[in-house]
């Protein structure tokens, strides 16, 4: 197999996806060093910095750089052609001994890079996949997409409520309806609360100190909660990066605000900046009505409960999260539940269309 010095693998990554991969790891077997030029357009959906690190993430052994190339593709215009060069040479200033690509315009960009193209998979038999199907419909493309895209592309789905509500009974039955549905759904992930681990920790050693303590023994700083936030953030995070396009949440970093106030009497700042940090597409409210209050020894009692309710709408209205309170019996709230999440999942997934194109055939 003959080696290059240096390679150039070139594309949107609009997402990136298994295609995508496979041509960059087959340049990098073929190459001493290789750049990876990732060009976003100003009107496309998914930022730039994105898209440079997922590949980053992807692809560590590469060089991979980002240019904003907002120049429509015409493949029959020279003088578009040197339009892109230039974006291109700004980006990738130094020598190119090859470049890499599945790519009807494979030949005339090695020829301007002065540069041998490397042909690869031109005809897609190893990956199906292109980046105008994934936009398409990206459940039907999961199984080519990365982590890094999954945990973006994933529809999160919070269960939040008052003490004894059943967030946790919810949560894991939503998981479990689709995960029952089979093929890319049976990877469905649930997160659990980290706060009541955490709070079974602090009434463990609690009990470590004094045997007769109990849950009223035990007291938080508000220095815990960005902790416990953090944690929740990270636990979501890598359970979206491997599951399937819906994701089960009990509880999140913005309810960890909401316990805040109630242990803590007050806001805090951090947890606030926290919570404004992540990404969730639809909160499902567990009304205290209808659910007899049960003592676990981490419950203080039935009397916050409407409180809690309350609060947690108000900064669900006010913060604009899209949310559906639910109640009934068990039955009625997962009926409920579903039909919120089908009406979400229905609405699919929404990327501004790429600049045109002149091109004979699809280019991904």
């Amino acid at each position: 197999m003959r080696r290059f010095g240096h390679g150039l693998v070139l594309g949107k990554f609009y997402p990136p996806h298994a295609g995508h991969h496979h041509l960059v790891r087959t340049a990098q077997d073929q190459c001493e060093r290789l750049t990876v030029l990732v060009c976003a357009a100003s009107v496309e959906s998914v930022p730039l910095a994105d898209r440079v690190a997922w590949m980053r993430e992807a692809h560590p052994g590469a060089e991979v750089v980002g240019a904003v190339d907002d120049i429509p593709v015409d493949l029959y215009d020279p003088a578009v052609w040197e339009a892109h060069m230039a974006v291109f040479r700004g980006a990738v200033p130094g020598r190119v001994d090859a470049v890499f690509t599945s790519e009807e315009y494979g030949g005339e960009l090695a020829r301007r890079f002065g540069a041998e193209e490397v042909l690869v998979d031109r005809e897609r038999t190893l990956f199906p996949v292109s980046g105008t199907a994934v936009r398409a419909d990206p459940v039907a493309a999961w199984e080519f997409l990365g982590p890094a895209v999954r945990a973006a592309l994933t529809r999160r789905i919070v269960v939040l409520g008052a003490e004894s509500t059943g967030t946790t009974t919810l949560s894991r039955a939503l998981a479990g309806h689709y995960r029952s549905r089979g093929g890319v759904w049976a990877k469905t992930g649930w997160v659990a609360e980290y706060g009541r681990r955490y709070s079974e920790e602090k009434l463990a050693a609690a009990r470590a100190a004094n045997p007769a303590a109990s849950w009223p023994d035990v007291s938080f700083t508000s220095e815990e909660f960005p902790v416990i936030a953090r944690r929740q953030d990270a636990d979501e995070e890598r359970a979206a990066r491997l599951g399937s396009p819906v994701l089960f949440c009990d509880t999140d970093s913005f309810a960890t605000g909401i316990w805040h106030e109630r242990y803590m009497d007050g806001r805090n700042a951090e947890v606030e900046r926290i919570a404004a940090g992540g990404r969730r597409d639809l909160y499902l409210l567990t009304d205290h009505a209808d659910v007899p209050f049960e003592d676990d020894g981490l419950r203080d009692g039935p009397q916050l409960r409407p409180w809690m309710t309350g609060r947690f709408r108000e900064e669900l209205e006010r913060t604009g999260r899209r949310f559906v309170v639910v109640a009934g019996d068990r039955e009625a709230r997962l009926a409920r539940a579903v039909a919120a999440v089908d009406e979400l999942l229905g609405e699919g997934w929404h990327f501004a269309d790429p600049l045109p194109e002149n091109v004979r055939a699809e280019a991904s």
